[in-house]
């Protein structure tokens, strides 16, 4: 079956920087997007970045653009967010998402498969 794993979760201060990774297994992710999404408590669930895996187009959030990249290592069928100048308000959840029709990057109901999650902690 379809499996989205996270890790490279962890405890940061603010202006340091995580990498995490999504490893996909279950069938094959080349026509798929691959979003990233977090959730932080009392709060939705919100779009971060995305990535059609087949053309390495990317999308991102406004409040992350400049500082988060979204990458896939075909070869690894795992996908990676870099973080880079965390701040506080990064503090979140961060889940791993694969849509085979995903016409809104940003729309958590386009997602067919999601992982369980990784726990970013960015301290002040």
């Amino acid at each position: 079956q379809v499996q989205l794993v996270e890790s490279g979760g962890g405890l940061v201060q603010a202006g340091g920087s995580l990498r995490l990774s999504c490893a996909a297994s279950g069938r094959t992710f080349s026509t798929y997007t691959m979003g990233w999404f977090r959730q932080a408590p009392g709060l939705e669930r919100e779009f971060v970045a995305a990535i059609r895996w087949s053309t390495g187009i990317t999308y991102y959030a406004d409040s992350v653009k400049g500082r988060f990249t979204v990458s896939r290592d075909n070869a690894k069928n795992t996908v990676y967010l870099e973080m880079n100048s965390l701040k506080p308000e990064d503090t979140a959840v961060y889940f791993c998402a694969a849509g085979r029709v995903v016409t809104v990057v940003s729309g958590t109901t386009k997602y067919d498969f999601w992982g369980r999650g990784t726990q970013v902690t960015v301290s002040s």
